[in-house]
């Protein structure tokens, strides 16, 4: 009886212990780093070997201040193959600084104000008789379109990326993860 009393005592220590629990609790996984809800969208980004290009990308655009803040923001995140998709060169190009104002435009179409989770896209996307249009924080428009069990996104120029990794909760948002970048 000493015996089960202890070992529940024990139990329950563990339990409640934070360090012990946070280490138990699930993470999801980007690019080999744990994605942690409780860090926001640039903390986590910059730990993902997946987003090294977009990190950089956000950086000479500006952006890591406004996407450090309270959002909160909803971001479909190109990963690096994504990037390599471009036309040879044009990550270059982009990232030159008299090419801000392009790759700014092109970073914030990847972004929409408020924190969208894929079950509300859906929900949109159902309402919308089989497409949501979304205001992105540059202005333009990127429809969400459901085909099989995937969200794909559909941009400006008719070009589609598919969310491969959905809700990765943030402090200020929430990240799907895409597998094209997105062009205004």
């Amino acid at each position: 009886m000493k015996f089960k009393l202890a070992l529940a005592a024990a139990v329950l220590a563990l339990a409640v212990s934070p360090a012990v629990s946070k280490t138990l609790m699930h993470y999801p996984m980007v690019g080999g780093a744990a994605m942690y809800p409780t860090k926001n969208i640039v903390e986590n980004a910059v730990n993902s070997k997946d987003h090294t290009t977009l990190v950089a990308a956000v950086k000479a655009a500006g952006l890591v201040d406004t996407l450090s803040s309270p959002g909160p923001f909803t971001v479909f995140a190109p990963t690096n193959a994504a990037f390599a998709r471009l036309p040879a060169g044009t990550v270059d190009t982009l990232l030159k600084p008299e090419n801000k104002g392009t790759l700014t435009a092109v970073l914030t179409y990847h972004v929409v104000a408020g924190r969208v989770n894929s079950g509300q896209l859906i929900k949109m996307i159902n309402a919308g008789r089989g497409k949501a249009v979304l205001t992105t924080v540059n202005g333009e428009k990127l429809t969400a379109r459901k085909m099989g069990s995937k969200i794909v996104l559909v941009d400006a120029k008719g070009g589609k990326a598919t969310v491969t990794i959905a809700n990765v909760m943030q402090s200020n948002g929430v990240i799907h993860v895409i597998d094209r970048v997105l062009l205004p």
